[in-house]
């Protein structure tokens, strides 16, 4: 399953919200890939799912991502 996601790093607190697409606020600064394991860790918590079964899939760099989770 693809899912688009607006990443928000640096918040005051961590929480998914879904709409038109996920909305992931997380703690972590975008410094050596800190933000994107947080994401990985908030949508796989978010779904009840391992972390190891969220992939970034595009977007590493940037506030838009794809990520395929292996449900």
């Amino acid at each position: 399953m693809m899912v688009e996601v607006r990443v928000h790093p640096g918040a005051g607190s961590s929480r998914v919200v879904k709409g038109e697409r996920l909305e992931v606020w997380v703690k972590e600064r975008a410094e050596k890939g800190k933000a994107n394991s947080a994401v990985v860790k908030a949508v796989a918590e978010f779904f009840s799912i391992p972390s190891s079964k969220v992939r970034i899939v595009r977007g590493h760099s940037s506030r838009r991502k794809l990520l395929e989770l292996d449900i």
